[in-house]
């Protein structure tokens, strides 16, 4: 699994950015939004259980990624047909603020190493990825366990302070300062 240092894998896939199909599809790549921090976080399948909890949830918190200047990519393994269907179909998914983009040939999964080899599903991973287009934070919970969108977001305020930040740290706190 790639990690924190590591550079994100150049991609190229579709996303889905509305409910209107003659609007919803916009290719996606790793040059896209240039130049900007990218939360980018997957999810196992569409049309599941835990998964649209959390979707809706970094939903909830786009203003306070873009304050940050981060954009944020939702990925899952199933097509832009299928996310486009769940966007439709799903009340909290409707009004999303952020792409959903379809890695249906895995590879962006499996450059990651976060392909399950088994269900051949993206584990549920998160990473923050700076404006150079490196690894600064990794997140993966188990297919059942939901992720914390806050602590992704507290987590990006320390990044972008460039300074030591204790244990539970918070945006506004003091850092540590080295000797």
């Amino acid at each position: 699994m790639l990690t924190i240092g590591d550079k994100f894998p150049d991609f190229s896939v579709t996303g889905v950015v509305s409910t209107d199909p003659n609007t919803a599809f916009q290719p996606f790549d790793q040059n896209s939004d240039k130049g900007k921090w990218k939360l980018v976080f997957f999810w196992p399948k569409d049309f599941t259980f835990v998964c649209p909890t959390e979707i809706a949830g970094f939903g909830k918190l786009k203003g306070d990624f873009a304050d940050r200047d981060t954009v944020i990519y939702g990925v899952s393994t199933d097509s832009e047909f299928v996310h486009l269907a769940w966007r439709q179909n799903h009340a909290d998914l409707k009004t999303l603020p952020f792409a959903m983009l379809a890695d249906t040939n895995r590879r962006l999964s499996q450059a990651l190493g976060i392909l399950d080899a088994e269900a051949g599903v993206a584990k549920r991973a998160t990473f923050l990825v700076d404006p150079e287009g490196i690894i600064r934070f990794v997140y993966v919970t188990d297919m059942s366990v939901g992720r914390n969108p806050q602590e992704v977001l507290r987590v990006l305020d320390a990044l972008q302070t460039d300074e030591l930040c204790p244990c539970n740290w918070q945006k506004g706190e003091e850092v540590i300062k080295a000797a």
